[in-house]
């Protein structure tokens, strides 16, 4: 018989709680507003420099030459993909376990996607990278470090090198990892992050594009959006440099904000601090999570230094139905799970079959397979260990519940098909 819901703990919190802003960050954006110098340029001079302030800190932080900051994500793997010289219906690689605006970043950019296979730890296969890349001549894959999950970058880099691949990082959840010792970011001819409220850094939302080429950090300045100002920014090429993209380069309007730099400054500082908390929160949950047989958590390389903002894990076994009733039996005791194998794309979760804008692909039987089961956890800084516990001990207790059910039918059946008449 099945737990009374009412009967058992309950999470009462909510799982889309951010950290407060921090209070010099609200202190220079207050004093932003009364003066009402939101843009990051200033026509008398570089007055409100908060933006080229960041953008400086931003890729000294990561060990890249130059940083733009613009308005999103998206916008940034938009201008990355657009100084690499992404022609009209190009085709551009991208894995299958992914958000939607990683695809639709490629279509901004006037390119196609060539949706890549995942294995079953989460990350890009590079059998079937190798594969795609002969079959539609790609030149570019854009690598999603999909919820921090990080490929085994010595074999992509191996496979970008044998096929001449330029590589884009969608770093949007994976500031602070690392593989090898080596930061991700720094792997690609450009690399993008967000500052979307559920990543590392908050502001509501934002972008980076990071990269070491002075031509293309200086199209990146004029694509987005400078206004012949681009001598107000202090992570730059020369000026020599960007004068001679000057009058061929569109201006794109994919500016940050200085309301959205000073938010972001302080929170910087304070990346250390918030990468450590929520890798010990990830980690305590998934401790949790493994005491069940029937929850399998993804393998983590020993070369991987993974920065989690959220757990995942797949349920081993279940089929549709089950995995319905094993959310909603959380979702009872108050917790909210994202599940990709859901047959409609909801909230921020969807998969490659509900990316119909994206063209005709070819079947990805491996990625959906995986998909199916890959159920996703937001988890705030302000978790306590005994949340992150309770989170534990509400996925364990559905999915042995579940299973438990599964086998109890399962006898029955069997118990009523041996009761037949004449049967022996």
């Amino acid at each position: 018989m099945e737990p009374d819901l009412a009967t058992l703990p309950r999470l009462d919190r909510d799982l889309t709680e951010p950290e407060p802003i921090p209070e010099a960050a609200i202190a220079r954006a207050c004093a932003l507003m009364r003066s009402g110098r939101l843009f990051r340029y200033g026509e008398m001079g570089a007055d409100q420099n908060d933006v080229a302030l960041l953008e400086q800190e931003f890729a000294a932080f990561l060990g890249r030459r130059y940083c733009v900051a613009v308005n999103s994500g998206g916008a940034a793997l938009c201008l990355a993909l657009k100084v690499l010289d992404l022609q009209p219906g190009e085709p551009v690689l991208v894995n299958g376990f992914t958000l939607a605006p990683v695809p639709g970043a490629i279509l901004h950019a006037g390119g196609r996607p060539v949706l890549v296979e995942i294995g079953p730890d989460y990350v890009i296969d590079c059998a079937d990278l190798r594969a795609k890349a002969r079959a539609s001549g790609a030149r570019i894959l854009l690598l999603s470090h999909m919820r921090g999950h990080i490929a085994d970058m010595d074999a992509v880099m191996a496979a970008c090198d044998e096929l001449g691949l330029l590589l884009v990082e969608d770093c949007a959840h994976a500031l602070c990892a690392a593989w090898g010792g080596r930061t991700i970011g720094s792997f690609g001819a450009a690399a993008a992050f967000s500052a979307q409220t559920y990543k590392h850094l908050n502001a509501g939302e934002g972008g980076f594009l990071v990269l070491d080429d002075a031509d293309r950090a200086a199209r990146a300045i004029l694509h987005s959006g400078s206004y012949m100002l681009h001598a107000q920014h202090l992570s730059a090429p020369a000026a020599e440099v960007v004068a001679r993209w000057e009058e061929t380069t569109p201006n794109f309007s994919m500016r940050m904000t200085a309301l959205a730099a000073a938010l972001l400054r302080p929170q910087l500082a304070d990346l250390p601090r918030r990468a450590a908390r929520w890798n010990a929160i990830h980690d305590r949950i998934g401790r949790g999570l493994a005491r069940s047989q029937h929850v399998r958590l993804p393998e983590r390389p020993e070369r991987e230094r993974y920065s989690a903002t959220s757990v995942q894990f797949s349920l081993a076994g279940f089929d549709e139905a089950e995995i319905q009733a094993f959310l909603g039996r959380c979702a009872g005791r108050g917790l909210p799970i994202k599940w990709f194998g859901a047959s409609r794309q909801r909230g921020f979760t969807s998969a490659p079959r509900h990316w119909r804008y994206a063209g005709a692909q070819s079947p990805l039987p491996r990625t959906h397979a995986v998909l199916s089961g890959l159920c996703d956890i937001r988890t705030p800084l302000s978790l306590t260990d005994e949340e992150c516990d309770l989170v534990a001990a509400i996925v364990c207790e559905a999915a042995e519940t579940i299973a438990a059910a599964r086998a109890a039918a399962g006898e029955t059946g069997r118990a009523r098909r041996g009761s037949r008449p004449g049967q022996r």
